[in-house]
């Protein structure tokens, strides 16, 4: 399926379910792993499993196969991985501590640079 396509179906399916914050991230420069990351924000674990399960469901309704789900149990992050994106939705207090946004939008040059800007000052 194209990456443009399944990426649509993800950030539709986060949406439908009330997904706040939602930001993909283009990592074909990152990794060799995947193309893009999905990241969501759900208000409690309930909805944070509901995003998950919505995803899943609706990937697989457009004939995309999921890869492995982690963190279902708890509720408090959980992974979705459809092989070329992978979809993390996570309550608030989780997603600021992680900041996966930053990490994953800086690259490993980039990293290198500001460690050295920081060790100069």
């Amino acid at each position: 399926m194209d990456i443009r396509k399944l990426q649509k179906i993800v950030v539709n399916a986060l949406e439908d379910i009330k997904g706040k914050d939602i930001e993909v991230i283009n990592t074909t420069k990152l990794t060799s792993m995947f193309d893009r990351l999905v990241i969501a924000t759900g208000d409690s674990n309930r909805q944070v499993k509901a995003l998950a399960r919505n995803v899943q469901d609706k990937v697989r309704e457009a004939g995309g196969e999921i890869v492995s789900i982690e963190g279902e149990d708890v509720g408090e992050w959980v992974l979705v991985d459809i092989g070329d994106i992978v979809v993390h939705v996570m309550q608030p207090s989780v997603r600021l501590y992680y900041n996966l946004e930053e990490l994953w939008q800086v690259t490993p040059a980039q990293r290198r640079r500001q460690a050295e800007q920081a060790a100069a000052e």
